[in-house]
């Protein structure tokens, strides 16, 4: 296995660009050995203190708190389960049209996902307390000093270089899914390589 074939994939699950990118990687394993290390990061951690945001999209930063601390709880004394946690998790959210506001939003989600993976249920109990903050911060940084500030999710670190992205609206399947990681750390071995974008005009799907 060479080095770009070890996938560090930083993620949140609420976002559903980072929900695409991730099923795009699930894909990837069935066609690549890669060996992907999920780290849990938070869009309501990068945007802490940001006054300018419209108030539906803090009250969205409110519920997404708390599947972001069990996500590190579990990070931190699960490592084995997140995987499944963050499949089980993402298909309700995004899937099942779950989206959450305000703080405790995303409460039944976390026990359902919890029990059907057969997770200790007093996590949830971490969803709306400090407990795992620190460790949520900390998975969170890690992120941030692999790509830099002006991010948001996913970040993904192929080998030695990581990045935000990459962006996707639809799931490539099979060999496309293949193809297009290869193209990713082709760029992510090139170090003087740095961004590649264009306007979004359409929205996610996840069929």
């Amino acid at each position: 296995m060479k080095v770009e074939d070890n996938v560090q994939f930083w993620f949140d699950v609420s976002c559903p660009f980072c929900w695409i990118t991730s099923r795009w990687i699930k894909e990837v394993e069935s066609v690549r050995d890669i060996k992907v290390d999920w780290i849990p990061m938070s869009l309501s951690v990068l945007n802490e203190d940001r006054d300018e945001l419209p108030e539906d999209y803090k009250e969205k930063m409110k519920a997404n708190w708390g599947p972001a601390r069990v996500f590190a709880a579990v990070k931190t004394n699960y490592p084995e389960k997140i995987d499944e946690l963050y499949t089980t998790m993402g298909n309700k959210v995004h899937i099942g049209g779950r989206v959450a506001s305000g703080y405790g939003g995303y409460d039944d989600v976390i026990k359902e996902s919890l029990e059907e993976v057969g997770l200790p249920a007093d996590l949830a109990e971490v969803a709306n307390t400090d407990e795992y903050d620190y460790k949520l911060r900390k998975y969170h940084k890690g992120a941030m000093k692999a790509v830099g500030n002006d991010v948001g999710t996913p970040v993904i670190s192929l080998g030695k270089n990581a990045f935000f992205g990459p962006v996707l609206t639809r799931i490539p399947t099979r060999e496309d899914a293949g193809e297009i990681f290869d193209a990713a750390v082709r760029l992510a071995q090139y170090p003087h390589f740095f961004e590649l974008k264009r306007s979004r005009t359409e929205k996610p799907e996840f069929d």
